[in-house]
Order: C-alpha cells, then sequence, then structure tokens
C-alpha cells in the first residue's frame, strides 16, 4: 500500500528544515505498515501522527495530518495532507513567489497555444465537422479578468490565450474531443467546479488547492475526473474522485502539441488513436 504525498504539500513541508524530506520518508513507510499509527482528530477518515525532531537532523517536531480509508479516500488508501511544525520555525520563502512572472516569457506560451489550437481546429473543421461545431466564441479580456477575480488566482497567459480563442464547448454530441475523450470546460464551469471543490476540500488540507484550475472533465458530462492546470507551476494534471493524482504534461502547450502531432501524423506506438465518428473526434486506446 503506497502512501501519497503531493507535491506541493511536500515542498512547503521542506521549507520547515533540510531533515524533513527524509522524515517523511520514514513516516510514509511506517503508515504502509501501519495505517493507525497516528491519532484519531475525531473528523471521519482524519489521523494526526507525530514526528519527533530530536530523530532527525534539521527537522522540527512535526505534526502530520493524513487520511486513511473512506470516506475521503477509497479502501486501503493514504494520503497526507498536511504538514505543521508543533513550535514556531523560520521558514524559506515559496520559491514560486520569488519574482513576478516574465511578461516575454508569457507572451511566448501565449503564442505557442495559438499556433497549436490553431493546427487542432484545422483538423476539426477538415475533418471532424461535429466536434469543430461545438465550439464557443472566444472570451472578451472583460470576462477573463472577471474569472481571474472569482477563482483568486493569477490565470497563467497559455489558458488565457485558449480562452480568448474559444471559452469552451458547448454541451452536444461530439464535445469531448480532447485526448481521453475530455471536454474543455467553459469558464463559467471552471469556476463553479473551482468553488466546489474548494468547499470540499477547503483549499488547505492538501487535497486541493486554490492554485489548481480546472481545464477540462474526462466525458460530457462527469465532474470525478479531469484535467487541472497548475497556475503556480504551468504543469496540467490530472485528477479523480479519489484525491489521486500526477502530472500528465509539463504545460498546456505541450497537450495541445501532442494532440495536434497525433492527429496530422498518428503513430501506431501512441498511446491513443483518433478517428471520427458521425462527424465527432473521438480516441481509441491503440
Amino acid at each position: 500500500m503506497a502512501v501519497g504525498l503531493p507535491a506541493d504539500v511536500q515542498e512547503r513541508s521542506e521549507r520547515l528544515g533540510r531533515g524533513v524530506r527524509y522524515a517523511l520518508k520514514v513516516l510514509c513507510g511506517q503508515l504502509e505498515d501501519n495505517p493507525l499509527l497516528g491519532s484519531p482528530t475525531g473528523e471521519p477518515s482524519m489521523y494526526v501522527a507525530r514526528i519527533d525532531g530530536e530523530t532527525f537532523e534539521d527537522c522540527p517536531e512535526l505534526n502530520v495530518q493524513y487520511a486513511y480509508g473512506p470516506p475521503a479516500l477509497a479502501e486501503g488508501q493514504v494520503q497526507i495532507l498536511g504538514v505543521e511544525a508543533v513550535q514556531p520555525v523560520a521558514v524559506a520563502p515559496e520559491r514560486e513567489l520569488a519574482g513576478a512572472p516574465d511578461p516575454r516569457l508569457e507572451e511566448v506560451a501565449a503564442r505557442q497555444v495559438t499556433a497549436a489550437w490553431q493546427r487542432v481546429e484545422t483538423w476539426l473543421r477538415e475533418h471532424a465537422p461535429v466536434s469543430f461545431a461545438s465550439l464557443q466564441e472566444g472570451a472578451s479580456s472583460e470576462e477573463i479578468d472577471s474569472a481571474e477575480r472569482e477563482l483568486g488566482v493569477k490565470i497563467p497567459s497559455d489558458l488565457k490565450a485558449l480562452w480568448h480563442l474559444h471559452r469552451g464547448v458547448q454541451s452536444s454530441s461530439g464535445a469531448a474531443f480532447l485526448p481521453d475523450n475530455a471536454k474543455l470546460m467553459t469558464i463559467g464551469e471552471v469556476i463553479e467546479l473551482h468553488q466546489y471543490w474548494g468547499q470540499v476540500y477547503d483549499f488547505g488540507d492538501g487535497l486541493w488547492d486554490h492554485r489548481w484550475i480546472p481545464v477540462c472533465t474526462l466525458g460530457e458530462h462527469s465532474w470525478s475526473n479531469g484535467l487541472y492546470l497548475d497556475a503556480g507551476t504551468g504543469e496540467v494534471w490530472s485528477w479523480d474522485e479519489f484525491a489521486n493524482r500526477r502530472v500528465e504534461f509539463e504545460s498546456l502547450t505541450t497537450l495541445l502539441e501532442e494532440m495536434a502531432d497525433a492527429l496530422e501524423a498518428p503513430s501506431p506506438a501512441g498511446p491513443d488513436k483518433p478517428g471520427v465518428v458521425d462527424g465527432a473526434l473521438v480516441w481509441r486506446a491503440s
């Protein structure tokens, strides 16, 4: 049984001391053997384990919050939710806040997304007219600024560029045309789902972060699985209803470029093959 340790939780915890990484590794091994090692908090599935600071070099005494099993997680799963020092300690500054984004890099990212999407859109227009017809019009700068205020996070330039082209797709036949038959969410759906997950996980328990912007769902009507853009790193992650996450693409540009490549020159060795059914783009496992 593997113990989940989200990258953002690990990064924040390592600011407490250089020895925290190793201490958490040891604790994860102990939780694999005995997930009931910690003390129940009184909330369903929630526990707290104590790490003795004297056992590890450059590691303060820590309280580690984690979830085990239903209802928070699937049966047998363990997930680290947060790490706190028992006594206040001086922490290193967060790397992602070291400086403002470089406008030149943001401009390059926007151009790359636009170029990749135009390749996808050209293919849809020529080969999958039903999917092409599901595309909504582009969003205005005012609409995107409003979405940024609703989300409470700076929207990365590549996602802004995509929304300027199309604010999402209509819920209609052929709309789930992204790889894995995913559907590009509308801006309104993005805001609604972002707020929903924030209410479910409280933006502080390690299961969801306000910087994670959902962009697509797997299927036309399901919100339990999909992809989100990490506004802090630019990476595209997958998520599911059990709070499992992993990096799928290093950027939104990478996702769209790989999709365009697969459409223009399908590879037999690729994970999925594009096809057209009744005018709609669909993806099938190789």
